[in-house]
């Protein structure tokens, strides 16, 4: 069975995932200096009631990012 990679944004609260690779090269420099490094597990932790931002786990921070910075994260499932 064939595991395709997700986004950050696409989790549902309490899901997670490991930090694979960003497909955008300049926001991926903020987004590893806020902890998101590659390899890392990340666990959506809530969403706001419009829907955006949302908060992650990540690195033992609770972190805040826009859906569109989230959407840059591609995650590989955890093992």
């Amino acid at each position: 069975m064939k595991h395709l990679n997700r986004t950050l944004d696409q989790l549902a609260i309490g899901e997670s995932g490991v930090i694979e690779s960003f497909t955008d090269p300049v926001m991926s420099l903020k987004l590893v200096e806020m902890g998101c490094v590659p390899g890392e597990p990340v666990l959506m932790d809530s969403v706001a009631p419009l829907g955006d931002p949302i908060a992650v786990m990540v690195c033992g921070y609770k972190l805040s990012l826009r859906r569109t910075e989230a959407a840059s994260i591609v995650l590989r499932p955890l093992r």
